[in-house]
């Protein structure tokens, strides 16, 4: 059976029993949806949520899918510890796999075929996720188009305010091909038409957002980390091809200048910023599954930040790896995506410039730091790195300011500048590089302390060092 989202629910069912939390009862997709995942991330933890009755009316929903390295792990048949040791490229070199075209009688997503003015965006259940967001959003659809020029099928996550049944806004951001895709279709005067895909098995996601250079090729890195070829179907109102095995596909067009003011909706920086007007989309049909399962990402929540660093992570690992061999790992710190912390075995003083600037130019529109640390500092251990910081870095020598580096505008508060009046201007703010490595060879530079390893190797707490119990207050 072909990998989807149920056949990845079932995996977790069977390799990780007790993940998954049903919630019977009648749940409002304004904040209810959103509030367990905040319920769990306070307690730290992040269960998968299966939501089977949202709004009183059987509707259902997941939240929290691929919240945890392990789950990421499941999907993409890699180690959980490989992904948080920040060593990996998730599998870049592995088989690509091209689509495969299906009948849409073998699509399960063609069950249920609604059109025209019969469409209703509300029959979906659509969160509001966060106190101040100016409505629902889609946030796990994967927002699929065609170039006009190279005739290659672009897939990628965007944000999508829902206006009313059938209008709703996108937004693209910085270098996301899926606005340069908009953008020549309305050099030619046309409407764009775009289909978004809801529900499908993680690794599908994940190809979604993989750093496929070029436009076009995300359906291929889907199939890559699925291990098989995603199957696909012709939609209903347009050329496009959709996953036949999603949950909903909803078909429209992003109208020709025309533009809807859109937002506030809190990203995964965790503050309210962007907004403005925004493409609208009109839609023109929904097909689902009779029993169709809605996925959401929690805005500004532990899967929304995990989800978008592991791809950083990797192809910042890729990148720098070629300019820096003595590259060890990365960690792109789920709390905090702007920061980047790179572990180097250090032969020359300017592998960590070289190094910091690959990373920068990876990606440039969210990084403000880069942290480089020597191997013998775990970047995915936050004690280690900040006594790194503290003892192998001097702000005369070791600091970097990049100045102008971010922006102008964008998601980070950072990039804008604010007055007293509510008003704000795009504004380009700087980035830094922390050089917390020793100096390269053949300077020697103080050791670390540390009990020989094998010798700690060779202690087993729970038997070498029992708990004390006391016998008849005899010591």
């Amino acid at each position: 059976m072909p990998k989807d989202l149920r056949s990845f629910l079932d995996d977790v069912i069977e390799t990780q029993p007790g993940v998954i939390r049903v919630v019977d009862r009648p749940t409002d997709p304004r904040f209810e949806i959103t509030a367990y995942g905040a319920a769990a991330d306070r307690e730290g933890h992040h269960p998968l949520f299966l939501f089977t009755n949202v709004s009183g009316e059987g509707r259902r929903c997941v939240s929290n899918v691929a919240a945890t390295h392990e789950r990421l792990g499941l999907a993409l048949g890699l180690d959980p510890d490989e992904l948080r040791a920040g060593a990996s490229d998730l599998g870049a070199s592995r088989t690509a796999h091209a689509p495969i075209e299906v009948d849409p009688g073998d699509a399960p997503v063609k069950e249920i075929i609604t059109t025209g003015d019969d469409v209703r965006l509300s029959e979906l259940p659509i969160p509001t996720h966060n106190a101040l967001d100016g409505g629902p959003y889609l946030t796990a659809a994967v927002g699929i188009m065609r170039d006009p020029e190279s005739g290659a099928i672009n897939a990628g996550i965007y944000r999508h305010h829902i206006y009313d049944d059938q209008r709703m806004g996108v937004w693209f951001f910085g270098a996301h091909h899926g606005g340069t895709i908009h953008r020549r279709y309305s050099e030619m005067g046309q409407d764009t038409p775009i289909a978004l895909a809801i529900g499908h098995h993680p690794a599908f996601l994940m190809g979604a957002v993989s750093r496929v250079p070029g436009i076009g090729g995300e359906y291929d890195a889907a199939g890559a980390f699925l291990g098989e070829s995603v199957e696909v179907v012709r939609a209903e109102t347009s050329d496009l091809l959709v996953p036949a095995r999603a949950e909903v596909i909803i078909e429209g067009r992003i109208l020709h200048g025309e533009t809807v003011e859109e937002g506030p909706f809190a990203e995964w920086p965790g503050h309210y910023v962007g907004g403005g007007p925004k493409p609208v989309i009109v839609v023109d049909a929904i097909t689902r599954r009779a029993d169709a399962i809605f996925q959401d990402i929690q805005a500004s929540g532990h899967e929304h930040r995990l989800m978008g660093a592991l791809p950083r992570v990797a192809s910042i690992f890729r990148n720098v790896k070629q300019v820096v061999p003595g590259l060890q790992a990365v960690n792109v710190p789920v709390h905090a995506r702007m920061h980047c912390y790179l572990s180097i075995k250090k032969e020359h003083d300017n592998d960590v410039t070289r190094a910091a600037f690959t990373a920068f130019n990876t990606e440039p529109e969210n990084l403000r730091a880069v942290i480089v640390v020597d191997d013998d500092i775990d970047v995915n251990n936050q004690r280690q790195v900040e006594w790194a910081i503290g003892t192998r870095f001097d702000a005369d020598r070791d600091l970097q300011i990049i100045p102008r580096w971010n922006g102008p505008g964008g998601l980070l508060p950072t990039t804008w500048q604010y007055d007293a009046d509510g008003g704000r201007t795009a504004y380009r703010s700087s980035a830094i590089i922390v050089d917390a490595t020793k100096p390269a060879p053949p300077v020697v530079f103080p050791p670390k302390a540390e009990v020989p390893p094998d010798v700690v190797g060779r202690i087993d707490l729970a038997v070498d060092a029992p708990v004390l119990e006391s016998k008849d207050g005899r010591w």
